[in-house]
């Protein structure tokens, strides 16, 4: 498991946290947000599992936030947020037509 920019699946290869004006060299997006952080989790309050930290609107957006922690996973690109808004477009024309 390693550390991947959430929109495009580029690898965070340096050691330590990105800083808050960090972003991807591949995308340009911020690296320090909640959709990268292990205490990010859609189905809670603020969608932050972290008790202490104050709520952030713009989770796609780098913030404050001092929880933060760069979260480890595998990245599939088949499951990237591209390729599924990709699914969900197909199925759609497939129900509706074009």
């Amino acid at each position: 498991m390693t550390k991947h920019c959430h929109k495009c699946g580029k690898e965070w290869a340096l050691d330590g946290q990105p800083g808050r004006s960090e972003s991807c060299h591949n995308c340009n997006e911020d690296l320090r947000i909640c959709l990268n952080c292990i205490f990010y989790d859609y189905g809670v309050a603020h969608q932050c599992r972290e008790r202490r930290a104050e709520p952030v609107i713009e989770k796609n957006r780098s913030n404050f936030c001092e929880y933060f922690d760069f979260i480890f996973r595998f990245w599939d690109q088949k499951k990237s947020t591209n390729s599924s808004h990709k699914t969900a477009k197909e199925a759609f024309e497939k129900l509706f037509g074009d």
